[in-house]
């Protein structure tokens, strides 16, 4: 005879606080072996925002089992939010992704999206952003792509909840795959572009370089309207947000160039004026990025320049 249902809930919450404490006995341990970690390279899309290690680390399939179990038993927000936490630690090592797919945890996970605690879904989706570096999982999560697009539209500027939605369709946009589902949310993405933090620029600018590398949404993009694009084409922008901008037009001038088109169907204050039409300031900003003294800030722009 199985276990009474409230004796399985108390037992996997109990699961949930170990391995929680265990998870940072291990990240303390392991970051004092490692050192501090190397600055970041440049922007390349397409790029994915993560790339979990793979270690032997791992919780066994039955704590992962009556965590999925307790996540998708309880209504308690606080329980909610721990089980997720552990299991978005856990779905950092590569082999427990399969296994919490296996198990059915993705679509339980997704389920937390729906939820009206922003904690919650933001938990989720740090874990489903964990899940997604396996090719096998984007599978199923990109059924959520259109629910993740609305949380990110919806949530607060700037806020975790929006910064955990925008590193999900960085990764979901890796390949051109599942584009198609985010091209009706380009005009929130460039809205964040002009009105975000530099973190949050940074993120959108992440998933804007992964769909510019895709031909078929070039007219997309182009027909968007980014008031300070050419605001960020400055020497005096961070660096990271700059070089991806640059990687962004440089792409677009790439597809547009290769693809048959008509100014009429573009407005003047589309991203294709400024990309393609005579702009004058485009090309003053341009002149003043080759005196950058980053390399690859100059090797864009002077991709942008030989389109």
């Amino acid at each position: 005879m199985g276990e009474p249902r409230g004796a399985v809930a108390a037992r996997a919450a109990a699961i949930v606080l170990g391995a929680a404490a265990c998870y940072c006995l291990w990240r303390l341990a392991a970051g004092s072996r490692r050192g501090p970690r190397a600055a970041s390279g440049g922007a390349r899309g397409p790029l994915p925002d993560n790339s979990p290690p793979v270690s032997t680390h791992t919780m066994d399939r039955d704590a992962l089992q009556k965590l999925i179990y307790l996540l998708n038993a309880t209504d308690d927000p606080l329980i909610q939010e721990q089980a997720l936490i552990t299991l978005s630690n856990s779905a950092a090592f590569s082999v427990n992704q399969d296994i919490i797919r296996n198990l059915g945890g993705l679509s339980v996970i997704g389920g937390m999206l729906s939820d009206c605690v922003p904690k919650v879904k933001e938990k989720a989706l740090n874990a489903l952003n964990n899940l997604s570096m396996n090719i096998k999982n984007q599978e199923e999560i990109q059924v959520y792509i259109t629910q993740v697009c609305g949380n990110v539209e919806s949530a607060p500027l700037n806020s975790d909840l929006q910064l955990a939605g925008l590193r999900l369709l960085t990764n979901m946009s890796v390949t051109s795959d599942y584009h198609w589902k985010m091209t009706s949310s380009i005009p929130c993405l460039l809205r964040l572009l002009s009105e975000g933090t530099e973190r949050t620029q940074i993120q959108v600018l992440k998933v804007l370089v992964n769909l510019s590398a895709n031909p078929a949404v070039t007219g997309h993009l182009l027909r968007g309207q980014v008031p300070t694009l050419l605001l960020l084409l400055d020497n005096c922008t961070n660096r990271d947000i700059l070089l991806r901008a640059l990687v962004f037009a440089a792409n677009l001038k790439k597809n547009v160039n290769n693809k048959d088109g008509t100014m009429d169907q573009y407005s003047e204050s589309s991203i294709f004026f400024t990309l393609c039409g005579d702009s004058t300031a485009f090309a003053q900003k341009l002149a003043s990025l080759l005196h950058h003294p980053d390399a690859e800030v100059k090797e864009q722009v002077v991709r942008i320049l030989t389109q």
